[in-house]
């Protein structure tokens, strides 16, 4: 009977991990990231009024916002992530999970009026994802603060 539940179980992971593998990430919303919907597995930081999902946008330094764009980038390769859209201001990727590879959408935007770098991290199927999209993008953060520090130090010296 528990080789036969377990079977079931890792059949419904396989294919919800092979449904996660089409679709793409909703992409902006009236130049805005699209809003999360009503489940756990997802964090943006475009809504502040969102408590569940909400986390703060980044903030660049002044004369780092020309690099922004490369550090995202660099970000998103060292934590093992995909970029598969992007352009001066809107960058969408893909991050996969190791074991079953369900595949979370994650998108930056940069607001160059305001000098903050928005991000949204979801996961395109299930409900819960147990905080792995608002720990993916604390770890993003982290690093794009560490780029973005770097290059504004740069820039300073010259």
């Amino acid at each position: 009977m528990f080789i036969t539940a377990a079977l079931i179980v890792i059949s419904i992971l396989l294919i919800m991990a092979w449904l996660s593998k089409s679709g793409q990430a909703p992409g902006l919303n009236n130049n805005m990231l699209a809003p999360c919907a009503n489940k756990p597995n997802c964090a943006c930081s475009e809504d502040d009024k969102d408590t569940q999902h909400y986390i703060a946008p980044l903030p660049i330094p002044n004369n780092a916002l020309p690099k922004a764009m490369h550090a995202i980038k660099t970000s998103i390769a060292s934590l093992g992530g995909e970029v598969i859209t992007h352009s001066d201001t809107y960058l969408a990727a893909t991050f996969a999970s190791t074991f079953f590879g369900f595949i979370d959408d994650v998108e930056f935007r940069i607001d160059d009026e305001h000098y903050l770098i928005h991000i949204r991290s979801s996961a395109r199927v299930g409900h819960n994802d147990f905080g792995i999209n608002k720990k993916r993008t604390e770890a993003l953060k982290a690093n794009l603060r560490q780029q973005l520090t770097q290059a504004s130090n740069s820039a300073s010296d010259q």
